[in-house]
Order: structure tokens, then C-alpha cells, then sequence
């Protein structure tokens, strides 16, 4: 019987603190601008890969994802798969001893422990394990670094996600993108008492696609060009001052601000799109209250494509945030994380907040569906536990 080869990793998610949008080269996934994210522990957020390919498969490559057979003829794949066959096939080529597995077709079972396609970076999750695991498959020499310029195809931000810490995606220059890939600005054990609270609105399949909200940012929008060319490259050298000195006031400050920035783009679009709605809003004047009564930022919020908010703060305020986030939304699903911490409830200042807020507590206590509690993490893990057994057959 044919040898059945296989390879698992997983790979997390990262919430960009200075974000993507737009494209100068829509085929190659190449950024009209840099980016920055944090990546987040894989024990709250991650995509499991199993990568296996054999001479007993169908010829057609297959993905399946949470159960459900993917497409996999699109260019973004395809380009994920050529490239990566490419490499393999180059070692193949300078060692005849090896097995010929550039050849074989790919069969990939892919499991995410979060919500698809609701603005919680399922994509970049997605294509980062996709990638790795058939790196390791393949037996690659590759570094991350060249590994992201693979997953970058597939979906830009899986760059980042080849990368634990605090995570910067260089725009680069080059027609050919060799020079936009991902880079470590500082790891986790640089800054580890970085958390996040996610407040979940909505689970649901955002209505406008990232890839098209961006096509139409960058066609209509006349605030679009400034933000690209003189607001992000300032930011992105801020937002490296700030991780380097560990200073979260101007780490929430430009994290709040450039999450305003992006999103006044999108408004700025025609016709506009809309991924905040009033609970999203709710949040952002909740985190402004935190704010006025701490005297200073300890808590900054930010949103990708999607609804939902994503809250940093430091561990030693995880009272004053995530605490009276808790009282004000009450028990949902998600309090408790996995690493077996447990967040409680800080009603010290709930009364002068919900006079500040006004009905935003009101709105997040009914909109909010579940919450996530996360923090800085580590890149993609090489794991031994499969999601394809033996004879080849998915394990669900």
C-alpha cells in the first residue's frame, strides 16, 4: 500500500493595530500600505492543519474546513500550492533519495476553535497553517519570513501570522512582491502582559468581503491616499517606539486612532460600508469611559472588517477593563479562558461609567453574544496531533 505522508500545525490569529487596506496589486495580495498586528494566544484563537498528500488520493487537490468541502481552484490557493510544490520540487531535484511528493495531490483538513468569516481574522489564520503545514510536510528549509511572502497570496494578514509577538508586514516596492513580507518587530517574552478582551457582536458572515470593501475603498475613496502615504508610515514608526519601550498609552492611543483612521475610509467610500454598528459604537464610548476614569489609557480599542471589538489592555488592569466590561455585559460564554484564568466582575465604577455612557452599556449588554479573552502569543506550532488518520481519511 502507497505510504499515506502527513504533517499538522497550528496557527494563530493576529488583530493588526495598524491596519491593511488596499491593495496596489490585487493578484499578488501586495498592500497599498505597511501594517502592524499582535498575535494572539493559540490556547483562545487558532486554525489545526493537517496536510497529507499520497498516490492513492484523487488527482484534485481538497481542503476541508470545520467539516465542509472548500474550494480550492481559486488563484489565491492555487498560488499557495504552486509555490510551495515549486520549493519541494527543487529539493526533489538536488537529492534524488527523496520521495517524489511535489507530485502527489494534497488532501488538508483544517479546524478553527472561532467563528468564519466574521471579522475575527479567520483568513489569516487559515492560509498561515495551510502554508506551514504543507511547509512541514515538504520538509522546506523556508523561514518564516519566506513562507510569508507565500501566505501573503493566499490572504494578505497570514503573513503576520508566521510570527508570535508583535508582528510587522512590510509594504515593500518590488513589482513581483518579493520584498512585502512579514517581520518580527519584538516577541511575546518582549511584552507578555498584553491581553485582549474580544467582544463578539455578531458571529455572522460580514455582508461586504474584505477584498471587495478594499477594492472599493481604493477606487472612491479621497480620504484613502492620505491615510496610505502620510498617515500609516508615521504610525507604524510610532507603534514600533511604543512595543520597544512597552508604553501602552502611546501604544492605545495609536491603536484607537488608526482603528478610527481605517474605518473613516471605509465611510469615506461610495456608496459607503459599514462593519461598526451601534454595539461596536457602544464599545467605543465604554473604553473611552475606562479611560476618563483611570485618568489615563489603559484599555484601547480596535476593529478589523467586522462588528466586533477588540479590547487591549495590560494584565495588572485586567480588573479595571476586562472586570467592568464583565459587570456591564454580565455572564457570557467566554469569561472563563483556557488557560483557566477567570476575569471578575469590577463594578467600582459601573454607576459613573453608565452615566457617561448613557445607553451604550444598555447596548452592549444586549448585543454582545460572547466574549474571548486572549492575550500576546506565539507563531504557528509544529503538533503532533492529526486531523487526517492513517488510511488517509479525514478525523472528524
Amino acid at each position: 500500500m502507497s505510504e499515506i505522508y502527513r504533517a499538522s500545525t497550528t496557527a494563530p490569529v493576529n488583530i493588526a493595530v495598524i491596519k491593511y487596506w488596499g491593495k496596489r496589486d490585487p493578484k499578488l495580495n501586495l498592500p497599498t500600505n505597511s501594517s502592524l498586528s499582535v498575535t494572539l494566544s493559540q490556547a483562545d484563537l487558532r486554525t489545526h492543519t493537517t496536510a497529507s498528500c499520497s498516490s492513492t488520493y484523487p488527482k484534485e487537490d481538497t481542503l476541508l474546513l470545520n467539516g465542509s468541502p472548500q474550494d480550492v481552484s481559486g488563484a489565491r490557493t492555487q498560488a499557495c500550492f504552486r509555490e510551495l510544490r515549486a520549493l519541494r520540487k527543487q529539493l526533489e531535484d538536488s537529492n534524488s533519495s527523496l520521495s517524489r511528493l511535489s507530485e502527489l495531490p494534497l488532501r488538508i483538513v483544517s479546524e478553527n476553535n472561532f467563528p468564519t468569516a466574521a471579522g475575527l481574522a479567520s483568513s489569516a489564520a487559515g492560509f498561515a497553517a495551510l502554508v506551514r503545514a504543507i511547509a512541514n510536510l515538504y520538509e522546506l528549509p523556508s523561514s518564516p519570513t519566506d513562507l510569508s511572502r507565500i501566505a501573503r497570496q493566499g490572504s494578505g494578514s497570514a503573513c503576520r501570522s508566521l510570527f508570535g509577538g508583535y508582528v510587522g508586514w512590510e509594504q515593500g516596492s518590488a513589482t513581483d512582491g518579493s520584498d512585502s513580507v512579514a517581520f518580527q518587530v519584538a516577541p511575546a517574552s518582549h511584552w507578555p502582559n498584553m491581553r485582549a478582551v474580544i467582544l463578539v457582536v455578531s458571529a455572522a458572515k460580514k455582508g461586504v468581503s474584505s477584498t471587495t470593501g478594499m477594492q472599493t475603498t481604493v477606487a472612491t475613496s479621497s480620504l484613502f491616499a492620505a491615510r496610505a502615504n502620510e498617515t500609516v508610515p508615521r504610525r507604524m514608526a510610532e507603534m514600533q517606539k511604543a512595543i520597544q519601550e512597552k508604553d501602552f498609552e502611546a501604544f492605545g492611543k495609536v491603536t484607537m486612532m488608526d482603528s478610527n483612521s481605517f474605518h473613516a475610509t471605509c465611510l469615506d467610500t461610495y456608496p459607503p460600508i459599514f462593519y461598526l454598528n451601534d454595539v461596536s459604537r457602544a464599545a467605543i464610548k465604554v473604553v473611552e469611559s475606562i479611560n476618563a476614569a483611570a485618568g489615563k489609557i489603559i484599555a484601547a480599542y480596535t476593529f478589523d472588517a467586522g462588528p466586533n471589538a477588540v479590547v487591549y489592555y495590560l494584565e495588572e488592569n485586567e480588573k479595571e477593563v476586562a472586570g467592568l466590561f464583565k459587570a456591564a455585559i454580565g455572564e457570557k460564554d467566554g469569561w472563563k479562558c483556557e488557560r483557566g484564568e477567570k476575569v471578575e466582575a469590577n463594578g467600582a465604577n459601573l454607576e459613573k461609567i453608565k452615566e457617561e455612557a448613557g445607553v451604550a452599556v444598555e447596548l452592549l449588554k444586549d448585543g454582545v453574544s460572547r466574549v474571548i479573552l486572549t492575550g500576546v502569543g506565539e507563531g504557528p506550532v509544529k503538533t503532533g496531533e492529526t486531523l487526517i488518520d492513517e488510511k488517509g481519511e479525514p478525523i472528524l
